[in-house]
């Protein structure tokens, strides 16, 4: 094409917390570095005003249940109606708008769908309704791992050639940092010297039971839970203040605290299931996450072993160079060039 490839993209879940809200905002921001595509940024919070300065975003200040009944339910107005005519029109976990343009969505996970007995009732009636939706519409979904593709061949009926797997990238620019930093860190928060680092969530998803009984030898910090939620700059110090991180989750689309672990010289014990391997690759130990045996075992090999944490801080630093949302961006867009030709 001549032009600019104008594409709409839906980044409300930037009002969350999580993983999707970091795959948005990084996502986001990378595209619109790259020179040949406009793009026009879609955002609706009730309570959330959008931070940031993206250019050509139409923000509104209405709830994200509105829109999903508008666009989900409804389905007679258009997402030209809110940001003009786009030539691609990229779409979030939650809904899925009429349009004349091109479709893309990301799937992060189906927990939703494979697993509904952790999420709400609401949550889950959602994500089946918009299914359909992407089932009959989608002309390229993107999946977030290998894993998280495979799970959305077995619980949909969307077409192996029309998923694509892009990986994310860490959380942000984490790296190492000083010692008075750490110091001051954890006198700020009343951290113990030495200590489990483990993620918080919402159910049965994080293995927290098992998490806390292999790890009852050990002074355990859960992140959302032990700590509040943290914004990106104390996360990176709460990284580099662990020991290890404990992450035997039961489900993951993909990972993201590996990543982040990695980056900041932290030895990670992960699962042995779903997308958890696919990320950490060789440089972090895997468990059986339903075995509080298995977990205890890894976790005391690696907490016990000077010479094992040195060598997996090595690989995590290389691994995690594998990772990165400029080449998530250009391959992002390679997708958009794709579909219009």
């Amino acid at each position: 094409m001549d032009r600019k490839i104008r594409v709409g993209m839906d980044i409300s879940q930037m009002a969350h917390k999580g993983g999707v809200a970091t795959y948005t905002k990084n996502l986001s921001h990378q595209l619109s570095k790259i020179t040949d595509l406009e793009m026009a940024y879609f955002y609706s919070s009730l309570r959330k005003p959008f931070k940031g300065n993206l250019k050509d975003l139409r923000s509104y200040r209405l709830p994200p249940t509105f829109f999903e009944m508008l666009f989900n339910r409804w389905r007679n107005v258009s997402i030209e109606k809110f940001i003009g005519p786009v030539d691609i029109f990229h779409s979030s976990d939650w809904i899925q708008p009429p349009s004349k343009a091109k479709k893309v969505t990301t799937y992060h996970d189906t927990v939703p769908l494979k697993y509904p007995e952790w999420s709400h009732p609401k949550i889950v009636s959602v994500h089946k309704r918009r299914l359909k939706l992407v089932e009959k519409e989608i002309d390229m979904v993107i999946a977030v791992s290998k894993a998280t593709k495979k799970d959305l061949l077995e619980v949909s009926n969307i077409p192996e050639e029309k998923i694509t797997v892009i990986y994310e990238g860490p959380t942000g620019d984490f790296k190492p940092q000083a010692k008075k930093k750490i110091k001051e860190f954890k006198k700020k928060y009343n951290l113990p010297e030495k200590f489990v680092l483990a993620i918080g969530g919402i159910g049965e998803r994080r293995n927290l039971k098992r998490i806390e009984e292999a790890a009852k030898d050990y002074n355990l910090v859960i992140a959302g839970q032990s700590l509040p939620w943290l914004g990106i700059e104390e996360l990176e110090l709460l990284y580099n203040c662990a020991s290890v991180l404990l992450y035997p989750s039961l489900y993951e689309g993909f990972g993201l605290p590996i990543l982040d672990s990695f980056a900041c010289g932290l030895p990670v014990v992960t699962s042995n299931v779903s997308a958890m391997p696919e990320v950490g690759g060789k440089a972090a130990s895997y468990v059986n996450p339903y075995s509080v045996e298995d977990i205890k075992e890894k976790l005391d090999t690696v907490m016990n072993d000077k010479k094992l944490k040195d060598k997996m801080r090595e690989k995590g630093f290389l691994r995690v160079k594998q990772f990165s949302w400029e080449k998530a961006a250009k391959e992002t867009a390679d997708i958009y060039r794709m579909l219009m030709k």
